[in-house]
């Protein structure tokens, strides 16, 4: 636990130094996973599907032997987060930054997902700002929108077809944010429970109690 007016040998600072360290190490490992080429689309856990609006339009074009449209959209959306999630670093690293004592205490005694649930309450807000360029940004260069484009056109040709609709900034955005908080809440706990994954001697100290 923390200590009170440093009665024992771990004093208040090293914690806030070993904390910080370890969620800027947790943070790093996340946001390299799921950044890369087939953060998203090749790992079944967090592969962003096509929204539900677009549900009726993958099951029309399959029917017509067109859904390789769908299916070439739903890949652009996953490389649009992957290329998105890289934003997210400096993001996290303001926010250790900003944390107060009482904070550091707080997710110190906390569960083991604590430093997880404070950056969700707090940063969902700066991440989501920070990242909604770069997602509109990505889902522009990798060819979601010029591919969405040619996937409603082929489904309005079906004839009787309801109009559809879907806000894929956003949605990309909200899965690719769902998944950085499940795989830091992971690096997290294994931070705390594994001495393995304690790279450095302040880590090593800090979190062996």
């Amino acid at each position: 636990s923390v200590p009170d007016g440093g009665s024992t040998a771990l004093g208040l600072d090293e914690i806030t130094a070993g904390l910080r360290e370890a969620l800027r190490v947790g943070t790093q490992t996340v946001v390299s996973n799921v950044g890369q080429t087939d953060g998203f689309n090749g790992n079944s856990e967090i592969h962003i599907p096509l929204p539900d609006t677009l549900s009726k339009v993958q099951s029309t074009l399959k029917m017509v032997g067109a859904s390789a449209l769908a299916d070439d959209l739903e890949l652009r959306l996953n490389r649009a987060a992957e290329a998105a999630a890289p934003r997210a670093r400096s993001v996290f690293v303001q926010a250790i930054t900003d944390m107060t004592l009482e904070d550091v205490k707080a997710i110190y005694e906390g569960p083991n997902d604590a430093a997880t649930q404070y950056f969700r309450k707090n940063m969902s807000g700066p991440l989501t700002e920070s990242m909604r360029p770069v997602v509109d940004g990505a889902l522009s260069d990798v060819g979601a929108i010029q591919a969405y484009d040619q996937m409603i056109g082929e489904y309005k040709s079906v004839p009787f077809v309801p109009d559809v609709k879907a806000d894929l900034t956003t949605y990309v955005l909200g899965k690719a944010l769902d998944a950085l908080f499940l795989y830091l809440a992971r690096e997290e706990a294994a931070i705390r429970e594994n001495p393995a994954k304690r790279t450095t001697d302040l880590l090593q100290k800090v979190f062996a109690k």
